[in-house]
């Protein structure tokens, strides 16, 4: 076992962990190393391969203020294009040299006596930074559904996260568990391919129409030798995308419009009314996530695909068997059933002043203040932590403003010739039980649906309750009265 102690550990190399690296570079903090499980950087866009995965957030906004993409080939990027997007910028930035790869963190402790946190990885290695920045984001834990017998299924099966490419689905009987955001764009796929689909639905989602269509070379010309024509394209993207946010996070009643883009969609593209049915929601629109496709519709309506909306009671060696007692035989089985987005955060090996687990502090539910930070977790930030996901917009606006917050409070430590910051508990409560104020009156708790969104006791610990320019202008800069510096 070695020991090695870097002022800062970074954990993650996505969207989070990569900004983070780049903008600590830019502020003149170099010693600092960047933890990754995985053999190359990328995140979620490094995990996940599955057909037709891309953004569900238009290219333009969906990347680094600091470093726009003139050359996007489309409105909504490919998961190849922003993997090499991630790779490009990690390069650009000088950051790679910072990245270790196939370092899976096992546990997080902090010495009070030597004021410094133990990062115990995977392989025994032992770092002893001054700080911990966490930027493992949401969505990295596959979540499988407790289905009774799917051990003795003997054909394939994996999850949309673990894409099994050497499977050949040509002409197979393919089962889909799940109709969420990853499902809605390998399922069209699938069905081009598949000899029979049966799309096991428990909730249908809403979907809009998507508005991706490819980028023109001399509009991508333009964006990249014009100045401000990229970051003007990007404003007036974000400014439409936050329009979307006022019937989620004011009144559910002022997602009219929403709501009637969305059945018209159903209307224009599914004529069997029996299918209709299945596929219309009974819950007020952006209860769930909005899901935008141009293909899943019309993939349910082809004649080698059903939708099943029964349950699923049981899976034997070679089916999958509803409530209403049908035995579907099938050859493979894809989960596409999302990721343990809570669980990811309480399942974290951390422990704070005093020997207190993160657990225990979240005994009642998960938070933390601004997002980011969390009273006993000295020098401890959190990017996309606790109330910082999103509905209708970009969550790397959301890690652009967790890392100037971050940066501010390594600036407040460096100002102060302090040895530790954390925030208080007073200032963390008033922030949460403001959150938690306007969230119960938000879309999410009061659309009529149960949702990852929310955790076992029906709270939502995982979304932003408002407009992000809010978050913005409440949270990019650290409140020294807010915090606690310890010498």
């Amino acid at each position: 076992m070695s020991e090695r102690a870097p002022a800062i550990v970074v954990i993650g190399s996505g969207f989070a962990g990569l900004g983070m690296a780049i903008r600590l570079r830019q502020s003149g903090f170099h010693d600092f190393v960047v933890l990754e499980k995985s053999q190359a950087l990328g995140g979620t866009w490094h995990d996940n391969t599955y057909p037709g995965c891309a953004c569900d957030v238009p290219s333009h906004m969906y990347s680094f203020s600091f470093e726009l993409n003139p050359g996007w080939s489309r409105m909504f990027a490919p998961q190849p294009e922003i993997r090499a997007y991630l790779e490009r910028t990690a390069d650009k930035y000088g950051v790679r040299e910072h990245i270790r790869f196939g370092a899976a963190v096992d546990s997080m402790e902090y010495d009070d006596g030597a004021r410094r946190w133990k990062v115990t990885l995977a392989d025994g290695t032992v770092l002893t930074p001054k700080a911990v920045v966490s930027g493992i984001g949401a969505l990295h834990v596959p979540s499988y559904p407790d289905l009774p017998g799917t051990e003795r299924f003997r054909g394939a099966a994996f999850h949309s996260a673990e894409w099994d490419h050497s499977y050949d689905m040509t002409g197979k009987r393919v089962a889909v568990v799940g109709t969420g955001a990853s499902a809605i764009q390998f399922v069209p796929k699938l069905a081009e391919q598949a000899g029979s689909l049966v799309v096991f639905q428990r909730t249908p989602p809403w979907v809009q129409p998507k508005p991706d269509q490819p980028i023109p070379k001399p509009v991508r010309t333009v964006f990249k030798h014009v100045p401000g024509t990229a970051r003007a394209f990007r404003g007036a993207i974000y400014w439409a995308l936050e329009a979307r946010a006022v019937g989620f996070t004011i009144d559910p009643r002022l997602s009219g419009v929403q709501d009637a883009i969305a059945r018209r969609h159903i209307k224009a593209q599914i004529d069997d009314p029996e299918l209709r049915a299945k596929v219309t929601p009974d819950y007020t629109i952006g209860c769930k996530r909005i899901l935008l496709s141009n293909d899943y519709y019309p993939a349910l309506a082809r004649p080698n695909v059903e939708l099943v909306t029964d349950a699923i009671t049981e899976v034997r060696e070679h089916s999958v068997v509803t409530a209403d007692g049908r035995e579907h035989e099938v050859d493979c089985i894809v989960y596409g059933t999302g990721f343990k987005v809570t669980d990811a955060l309480t399942d974290l090996r951390v422990t704070g002043r005093g020997g207190v687990k993160l657990q225990e502090i979240w005994a009642d539910g998960i938070e933390a203040h601004r997002g980011t930070t969390i009273p006993g977790m000295p020098n401890f930030f959190m990017l996309l932590g606790p109330n910082t996901g999103l509905g209708h917009t970009s969550v790397v606006f959301m890690i652009e403003v967790q890392i100037q917050h971050v940066l501010s409070c390594l600036r407040l430590l460096q100002e102060s010739g302090a040895d530790t910051i954390e925030p208080k508990p007073a200032a963390a409560r008033r922030f949460n039980d403001r959150v938690q104020r306007r969230l119960r009156r938000a879309v999410w708790n009061e659309g009529g649906c149960s949702s990852w969104y929310l955790d076992d006791e029906g709270v939502n610990r995982t979304l932003w309750p408002g407009h992000t320019f809010e978050f913005w202008a409440g949270s990019r800069k650290a409140k020294p009265a807010e915090y606690e510096l310890a010498p």
